[in-house]
């Protein structure tokens, strides 16, 4: 029996002390616990992605610093660690000798496998991810040695995150070696559906290799990527016997039943076989060569979470990006424009479950379109939220503009130039409002309405986090009917999901006067901006062809205004941003057959 603690914590990038705190802190917890074996996930140390940084020499030394601190604390334990690792580091007497000449060149994505005190070997992620946000072969170089480590009688290999996905990859040719156990240490980002399908394919790996799997993965929000935890054990058939809970922070303790996988392997009937290529590549780290039994220990049971749907985990992925990106960033207050509508509702209830009510104030900013109702429903999510509320009416300013433009726009009929006014006047307001107080402001629109471009630059899109950036508009309404029935009363008022969306920039104004009907709408847009499906394969999906030539022509010819909106948080498969990055110069555009 092999007892192996989880760390499923969350970093800040680039703090070292704090990062090497929370990773002290663990490594006390799980010797408290008689484990035998504690996995921290990838880059653990540095934070992910540390982007750029890695340029820096003194980065990548201090990085080594904080895993010689770390080392020394861990005492009658093993522990693997991400890291960032150096050519021939490991091999010299002292791994930290030459930490002040690093080279940005032979930098490695790396697990530290320390032992009682000691550093005792290195492994690097073989498979760098170069697509969507990442941008792995930038910075780092491949590894090419596989070290399995032998603790306390079990086989264990060590791999980082995508190491795990590819069939032929590491984890095959570590179970050929003898690997009982496999550690898959992991900074994989969340995105709608990700669980399931990690959950899916390390069971296949389970199966194949007849191994029990281990997936530690990281949790908490950097930038526009959130980290969903859901750490996992699979036993060798592939079921899942341990799950973390998503989107916190916790050390999950469980006890293999290593003898399974003997037991399996004898029931197919499979030997280790290795070529001498692939062999040559192994590296066996003996840490106790027979099992150590620990006195006092009673079985632990694993710890089984529940999966979420996905409204539920969307809108936990929201909070936490929301609540790490706020105070990661040094701000403690944030500042929302309130219109009546359920964007900045739905945004307003995030900001209040990241950071608490006191934490949140609610600006109000009339024009002369603003409806008596919407008043009405901003008053009342106010109330429901327990936030701080500033009333500021933007006619006398609007009407300011008109006549300081009135002399430019001789026989100029009214357009969405006054429209976009109003819009911009609201971020003006807004930004005041910030400089003012140090809050942050956060942006309300969602990416419905970003593809096509039905917002204002300046205006609307003016902030420093858009927490709905990626939240296509009629997943806006399920995670507004979700937060409404969690607690004891609704907190956004029902009128507001009943209503008509509506702008209020010009008299009886609809969404509809300008976009297709939000249900037709994002399929489209989930088709070709998510899928890159042709405008033909759309058609053909039973759209109407004229609908869809509308909305692709509005997605490519709004990349300029995309590019200047404030970061947001992932949540779909394919996000604007790193994930999707189209030149805004662009004279290519879709043919119809």
């Amino acid at each position: 029996m092999l007892r192996i603690a989880m760390a499923q914590m969350n970093p800040t990038v680039g703090d070292f002390t704090g990062n090497v705190h929370r990773i002290t802190t663990w490594l006390r917890d799980a010797k408290k616990a008689k484990a035998d074996l504690v996995v921290f996930p990838e880059l653990a140390i540095t934070g992910y992605p540390p982007e750029d940084l890695l340029l820096k020499s003194q980065f990548v030394a201090d990085n080594l610093r904080a895993l010689n601190e770390i080392t020394q604390v861990c005492r009658g334990l093993v522990a693997v660690v991400g890291y960032v690792g150096q050519e021939d580091q490991c091999d010299s007497h002292s791994p930290w000798r030459s930490i002040v000449s690093a080279d940005r060149h032979t930098l490695y994505n790396a697990a530290a496998l320390i032992a009682d005190r000691k550093l005792v070997g290195s492994y690097r992620k073989w498979c760098l991810p170069n697509y969507g946000v990442f941008d792995e072969s930038r910075y780092f170089r491949p590894g090419r040695r596989l070290p399995l480590l032998l603790v306390n009688g079990t086989t264990i290999g060590v791999s980082i995150c995508e190491d795990i996905w590819l069939p032929e990859g590491p984890t095959r040719v570590q179970a050929a070696a003898g690997a009982e156990v496999i550690v898959n240490i992991n900074a994989s980002p969340f995105h709608v559906g990700k669980g399931r399908s990690r959950e899916q394919m390390l069971a296949t790996r389970a199966r194949e290799s007849i191994v029990i799997v281990t997936y530690t993965n990281m949790v908490g929000g950097q930038d526009e990527l959130v980290f969903d935890g859901n750490s996992l054990i699979l036993d060798p058939s592939g079921n899942v016997i341990a799950r973390g809970h998503a989107f916190r922070e916790e050390l999950l303790v469980t006890d293999l039943d290593v003898d399974a996988v003997s037991r399996g392997r004898i029931t197919h009937g499979r030997k280790a076989a290795l070529t001498g290529k692939v062999g040559s590549a192994v590296d066996r780290l003996v840490v106790n060569e027979t099992a150590i039994k620990k006195k006092k220990r009673t079985r632990i049971v694993p710890g089984l979470a529940e999966s979420l749907d996905e409204i539920e985990e969307v809108y936990r992925a929201l909070v936490l990006a929301v609540k790490d990106y706020v105070q990661k960033n040094g701000f403690t207050r944030v500042v929302i424009g309130l219109s009546g509508g359920v964007d900045s509702a739905v945004t307003a209830a995030i900001a209040v479950d990241a950071l608490g009510a006191k934490q949140v104030l609610g600006v109000f900013m009339p024009s002369p379109y603003t409806s008596h109702e919407s008043k009405e429903d901003v008053v009342e999510l106010v109330r429901c939220l327990g936030i701080g509320l500033n009333t500021i009416p933007i006619t006398p300013t609007f009407e300011a503009y008109r006549q300081s433009l009135a002399p430019s726009f001789v026989d100029c009929s009214e357009d969405a130039t006054e429209e976009n006014l109003q819009a911009r006047i609201r971020g003006n307001m807004l930004m005041a409002v910030s400089n003012k107080f140090g809050h942050l402001v956060l942006a309300t629109g969602n990416k419905s309405e970003g593809s096509v471009g039905y917002s204002t630059l300046y205006g609307d899109m003016a902030g420093g986090f858009a927490v709905i950036k990626d939240v296509p508009k009629t997943m806006v309404y399920g995670l507004a009917r979700f937060r409404n029935e969690l607690g004891p009363s609704p907190v956004i008022p029902k009128r507001i999901l009943d209503r008509p969306p509506t702008a209020e920039l010009r008299p009886n104004q609809k969404d509809e006067d300008s976009l297709p009907p939000y249900t037709v709408l994002d399929p489209i847009l989930r088709a070709y901006v998510e899928e890159d499906r042709s405008l033909d394969e759309i058609v053909e999906a039973g759209f109407d062809r004229a609908t869809v030539t509308r909305v692709v022509r509005m997605v490519d010819s709004s990349e300029f205004k995309r590019r200047q909106a404030p970061i947001g948080v992932k949540i779909t498969h394919r996000a604007f941003g790193k994930d999707r990055r189209m030149p805004i110069t662009n004279g290519y555009r879709i043919k119809q057959s």
